[in-house]
């Protein structure tokens, strides 16, 4: 997975995260809408607006947080997730 930041600000950033879908991005997105801090988040696959774009761009705007940090606690999360899933299934199967 390969991250490129488009633009970061005290409370806003643009990442471009290069070879994922419509399924990553909605968990990504979805999880930090569910942490305190995190005013808003989203991400588009193909803005009009540049000329093509095809990997997605996340945004995040939080209100007092550091959106780095909103990410990286987000991604942890995920990953918590994930591996409650597999050890659910692991022990159904």
């Amino acid at each position: 997975m390969e991250l490129r930041v488009i633009e970061k600000e005290a409370d806003e950033l643009s990442i471009e995260i290069a070879g994922e879908d419509h399924t990553f991005m909605n968990v990504l997105k979805g999880t930090l809408l569910e942490q305190d801090g995190v005013a808003a988040a989203t991400y588009d696959v193909n803005p009009e607006q540049s000329g093509g774009q095809t990997e997605p761009i996340l945004t995040v705007k939080t209100e007092g947080e550091d959106p780095l940090d909103a990410l990286e606690a987000a991604a942890g999360n995920i990953k918590d997730k994930t591996t409650a899933f597999r050890d659910a299934y692991e022990t159904a199967a």
